[in-house]
């Protein structure tokens, strides 16, 4: 899952990544309000740590912006130990709080009852009969094993941790061959797609869960 920091303190932002670094975590670091829309533009994150004071504005004006376009978790930090700071990141859509100077290990607490609250903590994914282990690598629909590669894997990931939000196929290309290595063709997106929704969907039903939003990319959401 991505976590977006937005801190212009660039020590700071590097010592929350470690801290919260774990398997499945990637860090997005922003150092003022353009970077983060910026930033949040190209890859919608799973998560948000935002300061309240950055160079070119205020947090506030970010979480008004970003919560016009998203509902994600986001956990506000401020050196202003004020209860109206409080109620403004409160009223603007902030799902926590926190006063400089904090502990590290609080601030992981927190946001794994973030995580937690919002459905997206662990490796694990239960709906309509899938179950879906991103630690043990098991995947099953209705108790039946389903064998995926390790690109429908890390697709399926992507899409079922960022579900209800659209990935742009420049966005799931990057994540999916980002080693740097030879030329991938688009063409290889769209087939893994198909192979996937394969292995999941059944046609009879007339239930789909991988949607495409032609000439923009995909997304996790059930219908029929």
């Amino acid at each position: 899952m991505l976590i977006q920091i937005v801190e212009d303190d660039r020590a700071l932002r590097e010592g929350i990544a470690l801290a919260l670094r774990e398997p499945g975590m990637e860090f997005k670091q922003s150092g003022s309000v353009e970077a983060a829309k910026k930033d949040f533009e190209k890859e919608i994150p799973g998560l948000v740590i935002l300061d309240v004071n950055l160079p070119d504005g205020s947090g506030y004006d970010y979480l008004k912006w970003m919560r016009e376009k998203s509902h994600i978790p986001v956990l506000v930090l401020t050196a202003n130990d004020m209860e109206m700071d409080e109620v403004t990141g409160l009223k603007l859509g902030a799902d926590d709080y926190m006063t400089k100077p904090f502990s590290l290990a609080i601030l992981r607490a927190r946001i794994q009852a973030l995580l937690r609250r919002s459905g997206q903590s662990g490796g694990c994914y239960v709906e309509d009969g899938f179950s879906f282990d991103f630690e043990k690598l098991v995947f099953t629909k209705e108790q039946r094993e389903l064998m995926l590669s390790v690109n429908e894997q890390r697709l399926l990931k992507l899409l079922v941790v960022n579900r209800g939000r659209l990935l742009t196929r420049n966005v799931l290309m990057d994540r999916l061959w980002s080693d740097g290595g030879e030329y991938v063709d688009e063409n290889a997106l769209s087939v893994t797609v198909n192979r996937l929704r394969s292995k999941l969907e059944d046609k009879k039903s007339g239930i789909s869960y991988i949607q495409t939003v032609y000439g923009q990319g995909y997304l996790w959401k059930r219908e029929g």
